[in-house]
């Protein structure tokens, strides 16, 4: 008896030790502010200062964004246009589907597999940024995002992403120098993280999105610890940025995004690749409590949805229901329309 209680013992720490080794990535993202790579307000010159003259250039003036085709819908015109008027003197590339798909063949024929097997569009546009911007290197900038101010300040770094509110980096503003060693990373561990998850948010957030990028973040940051510390000391002492460590990979906070009139973005509302189930996580995030309340009665409640906007109402159905008719227990999840492979792509996104 006590040696099978020993077996058992051994076989749960084993497992236990398996699944904290899987997730201690994102635990560790969940404790990370990314302060210690934070670009300070005061390394950035004002829009207007002289000091602008006197800072090294190293990511080429290359602005780089994507969309299906050439048609831009008017609500992102305005986003676009400003990007477009503040920097004339800055090479402007708009990747299409099409010439998403033939520069991959060319210049990453390695991918092409890949890059064609993914099952929702917005893989293939978070996929093609992390190569144009390893290959060309630039700034990529999303089509919801506009310009408040020149971006020639950011160019002095050998790369930078996007900090996000709780943890993470994300994806819709990136700037890196040509062959940088992060984004050469990033996409040699694209195909690893090609896997299905049950949802299809999940399935886009980790095999190519923000989840994706920040994982890859956090672990650069972790096989890089000594290098990182180094060019640390080296922007306490003030020392220039070329002699910084070329893989470091510096973060815009969000006061320097988004947040004020000398901030470098706009964000311009309205508009997500975000399909049903993502509405169903977030309305589940914010509302929380109510599940949580519901969750102790006895009684039956349904999941409904209507105008896209999820609520919980009681439910008719026995909570002997066949889960093939949806019944599961005292819960029943009532599906919000469409088909069970949603079309992942950028659409119009509705307040709630």
């Amino acid at each position: 008896m006590r040696r099978s209680v020993l077996v058992f013992l051994l076989i749960a720490v084993a497992i236990l030790t398996f699944l904290l080794h899987s997730v201690s990535t994102l635990i560790a993202l969940l404790l990370e502010d990314a302060s210690a790579d934070a670009i300070q307000k005061s390394e950035l010159p004002a829009p207007n200062s002289t000091l602008l003259t006197s800072r090294p250039r190293l990511i080429p003036k290359i602005i780089h964004q994507t969309y299906i085709n050439e048609s831009i819908p008017q609500r992102w015109q305005a986003a676009q246009q400003s990007c477009k008027d503040l920097h004339e003197d800055y090479e402007y590339i708009l990747w299409t589907d099409a010439m998403a798909l033939e520069f991959i063949e060319k210049e990453y024929p390695w991918f092409t597999t890949t890059f064609k097997s993914y099952p929702y569009p917005i893989q293939r546009a978070d996929s093609i940024r992390y190569f144009v911007l390893a290959h060309y290197g630039g700034v990529y900038i999303d089509l919801d995002d506009g310009c408040k101010r020149r971006l020639d300040p950011l160019l002095s770094y050998n790369a930078f992403v996007r900090r996000t509110i709780p943890t993470g980096i994300s994806n819709d503003v990136m700037g890196a120098i040509p062959q940088h060693p992060f984004f050469l990373h990033v996409i040699e561990s694209l195909q690893g993280a090609n896997r299905k998850w049950v949802l299809p948010y999940i399935t886009i957030m980790a095999s190519t999105g923000p989840l994706f990028l920040s994982v890859v973040w956090k672990k650069w940051m972790g096989e890089h610890a000594d290098l990182e510390s180094q060019s640390q000391n080296l922007q306490n002492s003030a020392t220039s940025s070329l002699t910084e460590w070329k893989g470091r990979v510096r973060v815009l906070m969000p006061d320097e995004y988004s947040r004020h009139t000398w901030s470098f973005f706009e964000e311009y509302k309205g508009d997500s690749w975000h399909g049903k189930d993502a509405q169903l996580i977030f309305w589940m995030g914010k509302n929380w409590m109510l599940l949580t309340a519901a969750g102790q009665k006895r009684k039956g409640y349904a999941m409904v949805a209507p105008n896209g906007s999820p609520k919980l109402v009681p439910s008719r159905a026995s909570s002997r229901a066949s889960p093939r008719k949806g019944g599961f227990s005292s819960w029943r999840i009532w599906t919000m329309g469409g088909k069970a492979q949603e079309r992942y792509e950028l659409v119009e996104q509705h307040d709630a």
